[in-house]
């Protein structure tokens, strides 16, 4: 199988059977690959959480190619603006930070906070400050906080330094936290840091287990969600709003024939933050 599921590239065919696409058409896909379109979740417009989901590199050979067929549903139009290596990266990381900040209820000009400052959270941060809310970035290193600050944080915390939990309590405490992080070791304390009806929503996972106080989620009303991805459709919304708010991806080019090493930059945390492969580079 062909891994790859942040894809972009230029329409070269359609089906027989495939409507409103043309040849030539800038087009991205992302996580979502397709769907059934019959089931209770489908027909309610929850795509993503079909059964019968079809997601690139899993389901069907991935964009790690000069060429990919995926179904039509799965498509996603990039807007003029755009550049396709930065649009690709919309269709997974992209789309999932930006429905878990607007899709989290938080309150007009409330307390964002973002856990991580990755290939995730570098997205999270300035869809939560391009959405009016004062953002708070929290990352391992003081060396990170000029660019945190550069992303639209108002604030940062330097993990290594104090238990973000505590840091965030001591400015008021944060109505939504978004974990992009991919470990659950350090959830409880910054569950802490929430204030009373807060949200704390998974974004990256491990496979660790999640250990709160139950007494703490009720008597303070707090949630605690996961968020997965979007549709083509949020996909679209996500880049729009991308192209009018100056949010992009900060990401290295790669040719596509040096995807082994791409890999092996990913597993030691090399690049910032994220790796795009060119099927084009020689």
């Amino acid at each position: 199988m062909t891994p790859g599921h942040e894809v972009a590239g230029i329409i070269a065919e359609v089906g027989d059977r495939v409507r409103g696409w043309t040849v030539g058409e800038r087009v991205a896909v992302g996580w979502f690959g397709g769907s059934c379109g019959h089931c209770a979740f489908c027909r309610d417009g929850d795509v993503v959480h079909c059964p019968e989901r079809k997601v690139p590199g899993l389901s069907y050979p991935g964009g790690w190619a000069q060429s990919i067929t995926v179904p039509a549903d799965a498509l996603a139009r990039i807007p003029d603006g755009l550049d396709p290596f930065d649009a690709a990266v919309f269709g997974c990381a992209g789309v999932t930070c930006f429905n878990a900040v607007r899709k989290a209820g938080t309150r007009t000009g409330g307390r964002v906070a973002v856990f991580g400052l990755g290939g995730l959270g570098h997205l999270a941060v300035q869809f939560a400050a391009r959405l009016g809310y004062e953002t708070v970035a929290i990352a391992r290193g003081a060396d990170r906080e000029e660019l945190a600050r550069g992303l639209g944080a108002r604030h940062y915390i330097d993990s290594t330094r104090r238990a973000p939990g505590a840091a965030l309590a001591d400015l008021g405490g944060a109505d939504h936290v978004v974990c992009t992080a991919s470990s659950t070791e350090a959830l409880d304390e910054l569950a802490t840091g929430l204030r009373a009806h807060g949200r704390l929503t998974l974004v990256g996972v491990d496979d660790g287990s999640l250990c709160l106080p139950v007494g703490r989620l009720v008597s303070q009303g707090l949630s605690v969600t996961g968020h997965l991805t979007g549709s083509a459709r949020d996909t679209e919304e996500a880049m729009a709003f991308a192209v009018t708010n100056g949010v992009r991806p900060m990401i290295e080019r790669m040719p596509l024939r040096e995807a082994g090493e791409a890999v092996s930059r990913l597993r030691s945390a090399a690049p910032r933050f994220r790796v795009v492969l060119d099927p084009a580079q020689v």
